[in-house]
């Protein structure tokens, strides 16, 4: 068993998992060939800006650009303009910075150079509405499809056919090349679903975006319904000619963050079993199955033997059921394993890469075997937490919650459980 206390424990893994999605790092990695012209950054995700300013570090010529990201993820950058709006829900500053990445790109030729730094949170810092609808549309689009509990590809997919910016559509704006560098924060790593894809196009369609409105019991805007059935919603087709000379790369994503941190892991003596990198559904749902392999773990040594960590990433979901409650997917996940695995010998860290939990001000939080008796010392039930998507009142009230600030990276959900002897 490693010496060092559990929680320190599981705090090294969350870093260095969020270190092996270094911007830095993984850019130098995949720069593209400097063009005969100009030179022009464009990006938008939480982790635009860090993006941003190790692209200028590495980068042997001129350049310039500007960048959309959440509002304090900003850093020092010498040439690429910064731009902070607002996330999960749009707002004016992220709809006059889509334009501004429209207009920096609007205007190069054949001989200019694109890059293109897209990370998670794109989506929501490029509102861009098409004609009939207005900015107020797409935040009731945006607060409807995270309440919904709709994985995030589907959520893209609408987002996508709802937007003149995402889908493809920025990047057919410029006769320059296109080399998108993107951090995936996506379940299987589709680029296209990264950001909704704003310089990555794919194969949906306006009719799997009303598909996913129907699933989902979606009560759109009728000018958004009335768009969708239009053919002004269709995004470009990935064999239009206009992508002939763009590339995209994926320069970090979960799988990557987590065999960094079961390497780390097994450096401690401690094995680690990653069970999946790609894992979507309901928070709670997810932390069911998941204690349920601690629980096996913790009286059977099976499938694992004991003393073990068991990894996984991806991006759940929580639909709200509650109004009022406080919290984010990772502390729902956590509240749900604690409440699944009172009295067992497990610590657990669930938290986001990108250091932000949902809306609140940690990234996620901390539980273990006796987290469900903390809540009820401190006068709290944690099944009406639940119920309540309350998990950072819970959490708030015994100390539990983890807090890193932004990371200047994303890749999304990171979960680990360590079941001791």
């Amino acid at each position: 068993m490693s010496p060092i206390p559990p929680r320190d424990f599981l705090k090294s893994l969350f870093f260095e998992a969020v270190n092996a999605a270094d911007p830095l790092t993984c850019i130098i990695a995949h720069l593209p060939e400097k063009p005969k012209g100009r030179t022009v950054v464009i990006g938008a995700g939480k982790g635009a800006a860090q993006m941003a300013r190790a692209l200028e570090s590495v980068w042997d010529g001129p350049l310039e650009g500007v960048v959309v990201t959440r509002y304090g993820y900003g850093c020092e950058t010498r040439n690429i303009e910064i731009i902070e709006a607002a996330h999960p829900v749009p707002d004016a500053a992220g709809l006059a910075a889509g334009r501004r990445l429209m207009q920096a790109i609007g205007e190069l030729g054949e001989d200019d150079l694109v890059i293109a730094l897209i990370c998670g949170g794109g989506s929501a810092l490029l509102p861009s509405p098409p004609p009939g609808l207005t900015l107020e549309d797409e935040i009731a689009l945006n607060e409807m499809l995270l309440a919904s509990g709709a994985p995030i590809s589907a959520m893209n997919v609408v987002r996508k056919h709802l937007s003149t910016i995402k889908g493809g559509r920025l990047a057919a704006m410029t006769r320059a090349m296109v080399a998108s560098l993107i951090v995936s924060d996506i379940p299987g790593d589709n680029p296209a679903h990264v950001a909704s894809g704003p310089t990555v196009a794919d194969g949906s369609t306006r009719h799997d975006a009303l598909d996913i409105v129907r699933q989902y019991g979606l009560k759109l805007p009728q000018a958004a319904t009335d768009h969708l059935n239009s053919p002004a919603a269709d995004a470009p087709r990935p064999d239009d000619p206009v992508f002939a000379r763009h590339t995209h790369h994926i320069i970090a994503s979960a799988g990557v963050s987590l065999e960094a941190a079961a390497r780390l892991a097994r450096a401690n003596g401690i094995e680690a079993a990653i069970l999946s990198d790609s894992m979507e559904g309901e928070a709670r749902d997810v932390a069911s199955v998941h204690a349920a392999i601690a629980r096996e773990i913790g009286t059977r040594d099976r499938p694992f033997a004991k003393p073990v960590v068991l990894l996984s990433g991806g991006e759940t979901t929580v639909t709200i059921k509650a109004k009022g409650g406080r919290g984010g997917r990772n502390g729902e996940f956590a509240l749900a394993a604690a409440i699944a695995l009172d009295g067992h010998a497990v610590h657990l860290l669930a938290a986001d890469t990108d250091g932000i939990d949902g809306s609140e001000d940690n990234a996620g939080a901390f539980a273990d075997g006796a987290s469900v008796r903390r809540l009820r010392a401190a006068g709290l039930d944690p099944r009406r937490l639940l119920d309540g998507n309350d998990s950072y009142t819970g959490f708030a009230a015994i100390g539990d919650l983890f807090e890193t600030g932004p990371t200047g990276t994303n890749v999304n959900d990171f979960r680990a459980i360590l079941i001791t002897r």
